[in-house]
């Protein structure tokens, strides 16, 4: 399996921006279709985007429908989530993880995104 690490999380103001990445360490293929999850304190673990291995194919939460953009370089194992209009619901650790044989895995340690009101 890949080992993802996140990257790019901090603190920014309602309406602000951050991108944030997921690099599979290692001489890993991503070859794989590829989500962002976040987990904020007391919830459970809520789907955000996902991307197909070809990057052609994208897929968003509601929540984040318009706000969020999930893309993918497999030459460098990275897949970005860029989120714009950043609202203070947006607040948790933020996870990447692929999909192998129908099933996410390869979690992330996650990254930390505070957004203050």
């Amino acid at each position: 399996q890949v080992q993802l690490v996140e990257s790019g999380g901090g603190l920014v103001q309602a309406g602000g921006s951050l991108r944030l990445s997921c690099a599979a360490s290692g001489r890993t293929l991503l070859n794989y279709p590829m989500g962002w999850f976040r987990q904020a304190p007391g919830k459970e673990r809520e789907f955000v985007a996902r991307i197909s291995w070809t990057g052609f194919s994208t897929y968003y939460a509601d929540s984040v429908k318009g706000r969020f953009t999930i893309s993918r370089d497999n030459a460098k194992n990275t897949v970005y989530l860029q989120m714009n209009s950043l609202k203070p619901e947006d607040t948790a650790v933020y996870y990447c993880a692929a999909n192998a044989a129908g099933q996410w895995g390869s979690w992330g340690q996650g990254t930390q995104v505070t957004v203050s009101s």
